[in-house]
């Protein structure tokens, strides 16, 4: 009987010591502070990275310059390297170093055109007056303008939005085969067949 009420003993004074250690560990009015989730990984972050942002649906068709449109494409402009080719195969293309046009200039005004600095190609010389500006196509990411165009340079951004801008004679309007890519309004592209170049912006005097 002695034995039987020593053991209940113990283990009343043993729950009563474990009640105390967690009022211990817990003071009263302790609050609970939320557990913040880990920063997502790189690897997330890399993924979140080419979704686009804007997936509007692209303009395909003919309008004419925008303002700012307008704004960064007038001026005199160098080739300055070769940026790529799209994936469809030209033979005029000059593979795999694009045509030799490094260092020629383009002159783009609002009422004057001048490609006729591409000395080593007759055939992409034109001086236009009055010449007529077209967009012809504006993408809002990357995504859009590849599958339209079949182009996937590493200048373009997945976010970045492209416009493509044709020249045309003043009459009768007969295109010429030189191109333009316009992005962000802070990067043009001249694109002649199916090879691409970098263009930078010269000043009068023929400096950067």
């Amino acid at each position: 009987m002695i034995t039987r009420l020593g053991m209940i003993l113990k283990i009343s004074i043993l729950a009563v010591c474990l009640a105390g250690c967690s009022q211990a560990a817990e003071p009263a009015g302790a609050q609970h502070v939320p557990v913040t989730p880990a920063p997502p990984s790189e690897h997330a972050k890399q993924e979140e990275n080419l979704i686009p942002l804007n997936t509007s649906e692209p303009f395909i068709g003919r309008m004419e310059l925008d303002q700012a449109t307008e704004e960064f494409i007038y001026g005199t402009w160098k080739v300055d390297k070769l940026l790529g080719f799209a994936n469809s195969y030209n033979d005029a293309s000059e593979y795999p170093t694009g045509q030799d046009i490094i260092g020629d200039e383009i002159v783009i005004h609002q009422d004057y055109f001048s490609s006729k600095g591409l000395e080593g190609y007759e055939a992409y010389q034109y001086e236009l007056t009055n010449p007529r500006y077209s967009i012809t196509q504006r993408h809002y990411n990357r995504d859009s303008f590849y599958r339209v165009n079949k182009l996937d340079l590493p200048i373009i951004g997945i976010n970045d939005e492209m416009t493509v801008i044709d020249i045309a004679e003043a009459s009768p309007g007969l295109g010429i085969p030189l191109g333009f890519l316009d992005v962000n309004h802070s990067k043009l592209i001249l694109w002649i067949e199916a090879a691409t170049f970098e263009l930078i912006r010269v000043d009068e005097s023929g400096n950067k």
